[in-house]
C-alpha cells in the first residue's frame, strides 16, 4: 500500500533545488520555524493536502526530463516514514534523491533509531542538505542552500567513511 504524506505543494520542474531538472515535494509541517524562512506557509502541521506516494511517482514518470526528486519543506523528517517510502520508490525508478532538513546530520544519526522512519529516509537519500536556515548567515552566492551553516552532504560517502563528507554541487 502506498504511504500518505501531507504536502504544501510540488514544483514539477525545478533547476534551483539541486542539480539537473528536479521534481520538488514540499512537506507540510515544520517545528524549526527559522526566522526568514522562504517557506513559512509550510510550518503549520495543518493545511496542505494529503497525497499518495505512488501518485507522485506516477507523475514523475510522465516527465522523461527529470533527473531526480528533492524533498524540502517544511521538514521531511517530521513525516519520515512516508518520505522514506517516496525516496525509496524514486531511487527504485532511477531518480537521485536530495533531502533538505533543518536538523543537522549529527542530530539525525543520534535520533535515527528512536524516531520512526528516520533511518530509512537517510538511507534512501543520496544527498542531505542539513541545518536550520540562519538569516544572519544568509549568502546568495551559495549553491542550493541559503545560509553558510548549511552543508551539502554525500550520504553514501559519509556512511562508508563513517564521517561527514561535504560536497559542492552545481
Amino acid at each position: 500500500m502506498s504511504a500518505l504524506i501531507r504536502i504544501a505543494g510540488v514544483v514539477k520542474e525545478s533547476i534551483v533545488d539541486g542539480p539537473g531538472i528536479r521534481y520538488v515535494v514540499f512537506a507540510q509541517g515544520c517545528k524549526h520555524n527559522c526566522k526568514g524562512c522562504q517557506n513559512p506557509h509550510t510550518h503549520s502541521f495543518e493545511g496542505g493536502s494529503i497525497v499518495e506516494v505512488d501518485s507522485i511517482i506516477s507523475e514523475m514518470k510522465r516527465n522523461p526530463l527529470l533527473d531526480g526528486i528533492t524533498l524540502s519543506g517544511g521538514e521531511p523528517f517530521e513525516q519520515a516514514e512516508g518520505f522514506a517510502q517516496l525516496a525509496k520508490k524514486a531511487r527504485g525508478n532511477g531518480y537521485n534523491v536530495i533531502t533538505y532538513t533543518g536538523y543537522t546530520y549529527e542530530d539525525i544519526l543520534r535520533c535515527k533509531h528512536q524516531r520512526s522512519g528516520w533511518d530509512e529516509l537517510i538511507e534512501n537519500s543520496d544527498i542531505i542538505v542539513d541545518g536550520r536556515y540562519e538569516e544572519n548567515k544568509r549568502n546568495l552566492m551559495l549553491s542550493f542552500r541559503g545560509s553558510e551553516n548549511q552543508r551539502i552532504i554525500d550520504v553514501a560517502q559519509s556512511v562508508e567513511l563513517n564521517k561527514i563528507v561535504q560536497i559542492e554541487i552545481f
